[in-house]
């Protein structure tokens, strides 16, 4: 019922959808929730738990939660964090005791969402455009693609983000052909923002035949794309390093 409520006048409703696939680990059903009308995404709380959930850190394995924070927290929409998450708490305390048990930090989760933070201040993540993209099978019988979710953000002032996640428990991978303008005759320059990851790619052939993409189970990326005469004053200053250009995208550490 959340977009007849918002119609009635709810400025926002719980995604809970969107929580439920995936929770479930369906990378198409994820997917297909994205493709809604934009007007529906951006009166959309975006969750991973709430007083009525169990706790992430309970509930999605480290590995699952990470790209599942990405998928949740970078699409459009209110971003909803609840007391404890960043932290990995476990224990669900019901909010009518009033008191919950002390409980340890999580410093891998700390830091994860201190990344996480990072890449929701950018401006083209509050103000760009945001484009879900359609993955391809990398090779004929392969189709391990549909369990990519992948989008983009970009903005007028030539700011680019790109997510990608190979949401499921095996490996896959896919191409990701990539129709923005401002790709073509350069090189792109990709640098993940939650992890060490750097690859040059050709703005074209990412345009035309696609991004090539070959991750491990719950892989994930969220790259800045630059072109590559504009990325040396970035975040990583990588020029003259000898940055990695092989075809396949490696696993955030």
């Amino acid at each position: 019922m959340e977009w007849r409520l918002q119609q009635h006048g709810f400025d926002f409703t719980y995604d809970k959808r969107l929580y439920d696939r995936l929770h479930g680990g369906g990378a198409r059903e994820v997917r297909e929730h994205l493709m809604a009308d934009r007007a529906f995404q951006d009166r959309s709380a975006r969750f991973l738990e709430n007083h009525d959930e169990p706790r992430a850190a309970a509930t999605f394995s480290f590995e699952m939660h990470r790209p599942a924070a990405l998928l949740t927290y970078l699409v459009p929409g209110l971003r909803f964090f609840h007391e404890g998450q960043t932290e990995g708490w476990k224990i669900r305390s019901s909010m009518h005791l009033g008191r919950r048990p002390r409980e340890r930090v999580n410093p891998q989760i700390r830091a994860f969402y201190e990344l996480l933070f990072k890449c929701l201040r950018r401006p083209e993540v509050h103000d760009g455009v945001f484009h879900l993209w359609q993955p391809r099978p990398a090779w004929d019988g392969n189709p391990t693609w549909s369990n990519f979710i992948c989008f983009s953000w970009h903005d007028d002032a030539g700011r680019c983000s790109l997510a990608v996640a190979n949401y499921a428990a095996t490996q896959g991978q896919c191409y990701l052909p990539l129709d923005l303008d401002f790709l073509s005759g350069r090189k792109m320059r990709l640098s993940d923002l939650v992890g060490s990851a750097q690859y040059v790619r050709s703005g074209d052939e990412m345009k035309t035949r696609g991004l090539y993409l070959d991750l491990p189970a719950w892989g994930h990326h969220f790259f800045e794309v630059a072109p590559v005469e504009e990325a040396a004053g970035s975040r990583n200053k990588t020029a003259g390093r000898g940055e990695r250009t092989e075809p396949a995208l490696a696993f955030v550490d």
